[in-house]
């Protein structure tokens, strides 16, 4: 395994997821923001408010995500050029983006179209165009996956020979006239390509520019319409793209894509952060460059107010070894009164709360939990905890817990215990999703479902401790407690470090979600197709050291979106 340490930079193979039923998962999300609240930079308001960008101004809400690349059919040939995607992607990674039943689909109907209609187009005309500088910009689908996509592409010297198809939009069954846009003072007309049965997109072209929006419900006339839709498009934010408006870099705080770099993909912190941004608000996202000498990372970070220092080193000193991936930041410091109230807090506790929150602040993964009940680590300012730990029982009592119907209509007691500096509240909460099974409750017949969870929180000293799963924050009280290894033995001694990755960890989790998802009496043939295809790629991956993502000596955002280098090391 290969890593380019030049610069700030790596090529990793790493650089390259009944009771009252309507009270119940609010309750669960009510328990996580519960140590959102405790970490004090919920909601925390930036520094200085960003300015509007011209996308909104035009009417696009902000991508989630950004691909700037000098070639679309590239992309996956560069993205198997870093030896860790090569050796677990391989070669089916290519073919099946280029057998993808909707690109086949969309080509099918295209070519259907010039046969029927005699135009005289070459048959390559679709690798043409794939073949040519774009940017894409993405954003999430109800199940928080990217989805829906608005293409700007440089036609080049296609854009004579694209003309043909305008004129057979009148008669063809698939291909017809949608709307106008003004570009300057020339309109424009808009069409819409029906394939694959149910499939569509919007697509229109001026000089050398060619503009693909994936889902027509998306585009909206601001004359006619309010915006609505989340990943909405305008036709005035269309015919700004048109005219050569550069609309997306500016949405990631990027400069214009510069010609050395062949690839650019910026993911911001809505996708990344997996419903967790309100505890690391200084997390912006995440971009990878590809150049000549391979590809680079990069972090993305906004100031806060009263910004404290980066020092991580209390974060790693309390996670237990053996983490699957983690990330920590900093946290903002400035009273976040009126969110704690709302989420349960006294006033009084509420200030007390956040007035204690110090340091940083960090999030693991391990494989012997689950994806959904990471550990989080915060720090306090101080050690003395016999008011603050009255007001963190009353918010974890009110916040965290469901009505069980089989209970008497309230839910389970929260169990309190203190020993020495251990300071820590559990409350049961019956949940599907829960490690525990029913019968193996103390009282299994008030379960409502077929498990529960132990919901923990903990303060030892000056660490506060909390998770869904009861099982980590006991392993990280024994932590503290010098009875099992922190994280920080296998990481760098004095290097800034905000991630960590462990491959083999990370391997172990995606296989248990994976399987535990697909019962194989319910499921056979995915269960089979996952034990045939990726299980093998897990275990390839699992091969692979650990590395800590490290930022250089003495970063600390100055703004919004300030992008600072990302180097791999291997440990």
């Amino acid at each position: 395994m290969s890593v380019n340490m030049s610069d700030n930079t790596a090529t990793p193979t790493a650089d390259a997821p009944a009771a009252k039923t309507p009270r119940r998962w609010p309750a669960l999300v009510i328990g996580l923001c519960l140590a959102a609240g405790i970490a004090g930079g919920v909601g925390c308001k930036p520094k200085a408010p960003p300015v509007q960008l011209a996308s909104d101004k035009l009417g696009m809400s902000r991508p989630d995500g950004l691909l700037e690349t000098h070639s679309l059919s590239q992309l996956p040939k560069d993205l198997l050029a870093v030896p860790f995607l090569k050796e677990t992607l391989t070669e089916d990674f290519v073919f099946y983006y280029e057998a993808h039943a909707d690109r086949l689909g969309l080509i099918g109907s295209l070519r259907r179209i010039i046969y029927e209609h005699d135009l005289k187009l070459q048959d390559s005309l679709i690798e043409q165009l794939f073949d040519q500088p774009a940017d894409v910009a993405l954003w999430r689908g109800a199940d928080g996956r990217l989805k829906d996509f608005l293409l700007v592409m440089d036609r080049g010297g296609l854009a004579k020979v694209l003309e043909p198809l305008a004129k057979v939009a009148l008669d063809d069954s698939q291909l017809s006239k949608l709307n106008e846009v003004k570009v300057g003072t020339e309109a424009v007309t808009l069409y819409q390509l029906n394939y694959n049965a149910s499939k569509a997109l919007v697509f229109a072209s001026h000089g050398d520019k060619l503009v693909v929006l994936s889902n027509p419900a998306k585009l909206y006339d601001p004359e006619n319409g309010a915006f609505e839709e989340a990943g909405g498009v305008s036709t005035k934010a269309v015919a700004a793209l048109l005219n050569g408006d550069k609309l997306f870099p500016e949405a990631f705080g990027l400069p214009p894509r510069a010609p050395e770099v062949k690839q650019r993909l910026s993911v911001n912190s809505s996708v990344l952060a997996m419903g967790y941004q309100r505890f690391i608000p200084n997390f912006s996202g995440l971009r990878f460059d590809m150049d000549d000498k391979g590809w680079h990372s990069f972090l993305a970070l906004d100031e806060l107010d009263n910004q404290p220092d980066f020092d991580f080193k209390p974060v790693w000193q309390a996670m237990p070894m053996g983490a699957s991936a983690c990330v920590a930041l900093p946290l903002a410091a400035e009273q976040q009164k009126p969110l704690l109230v709302k989420l349960g807090a006294e006033e009084s506790a509420a200030q007390t709360l956040t007035e204690r929150m110090a340091g940083a602040a960090g999030l693991c993964w391990y494989a012997d939990s689950r994806l959904y009940t990471p550990l989080l680590v915060a720090s306090l300012n101080d050690d003395d905890g016999a008011k603050l730990d009255a007001d963190l029982g009353k918010l974890f009592g009110s916040m965290v817990g469901a009505y069980e119907g089989k209970v008497a209509e309230h839910a389970f007691p929260v169990v309190e215990k203190q020993n020495g500096k251990t300071h820590q509240w559990q409350r049961q909460v019956s949940s599907n999703f829960g490690p525990y099974k029913a019968k193996d409750a103390e009282q299994p017949d008030a379960i409502t479902g077929k498990a529960f969870m132990r919901v923990s929180l903990a303060r030892h000293g000056a660490t506060l401790l909390f998770s869904l799963d009861d099982k980590l924050v006991d392993k990280a009280l024994g932590t503290l407690d010098k009875r099992f290894p922190p994280l920080a033995d296998v990481l760098p001694k004095d290097l800034l470090m905000p991630i960590y990755f462990g491959p083999d960890a990370m391997a172990q989790l995606m296989q248990q979600e994976t399987l535990d998802s697909l019962p194989q009496d319910m499921e056979p043939v995915f269960y089979n197709a996952a034990q045939t295809y990726l299980i093998p790629k897990l275990r390839t991956l699992g091969g692979y050291g650990k590395y800590a993502l490290t930022l250089p000596e003495g970063s600390e955002p100055d703004g919004h979106w300030q992008w600072l280098p990302l180097e791999w090391k291997a440990l």
